[in-house]
This record gives C-alpha cells, structure tokens and sequence, in this order.
C-alpha cells in the first residue's frame, strides 16, 4: 500500500471518528440524535451553528440512517453502498480538514 493511500484512509478514519464524536456528543447534551432535521427547526441565527455541526457530523448521520433502514425497512445492498461511499468521500473530505485546522494551530506538525 502506497502512502497517499495510507493517508487517505487514516483521513477517512478520522472524519468517521470525529463525526461519531460530534454526533454522540450532541446526543449527551439533547439526549435526541443528531438529524438533519436540526435544519427545518432551527432558528435563523441557529442556522449559524448548525449549519457547520451538520457538515462535519453528517458522515455518521448517514450510516446511522442507512442501517436503520437496512434493518427495519429491508433495503438491499445498493443503497446501502452508495450511502457508504457518498459517507466515506464525505468523511475524507471533512477529515482532511480537521488536519488543516490541527495543523493551523499547531497540535499536528507533519
């Protein structure tokens, strides 16, 4: 396995863990998961924080609602690797920017 693939997939894995983080978190606090439905009852200044919550959060929203529909409505393989895949680029790309933001402040020097 060659390094930028190596990177990639440590990326894609710290986006899922970081959205899993982000998700479980707001779970704590609410106690009701994250959703996208945050977005039709917030306010317009919520928007704001919501928003950016949503986007580095939606990786494990999207499996967590792919599985849910796996088990209780039955769908078949495909939906549930297309999920996957839009997740996982979604994850990469969210993951690659929380690097930036270590690497802009100084906790990761690569």
């Amino acid at each position: 396995m060659d390094y930028q693939t190596f990177q990639s997939l440590l990326l894609v894995g710290l986006g899922y863990a970081f959205a899993g983080s982000l998700a479980t978190g707001y779970q704590l606090l609410t106690a009701q998961p994250a959703s996208f439905e945050l977005l039709t009852g917030a306010a317009r200044a919520d928007v704001v924080l919501t928003v950016p919550f949503l986007v580095f959060a939606a990786p494990f929203i999207i499996m967590r609602n792919t599985f849910r529909a796996c088990q209780l409505e039955g769908r078949g393989f495909v939906p549930a690797a297309t999920a996957t895949v839009l997740a996982s680029f979604w994850s990469l790309a969210s993951g690659s920017i929380v690097v930036l933001a270590l690497q802009a402040v100084g906790v990761l020097q690569v």
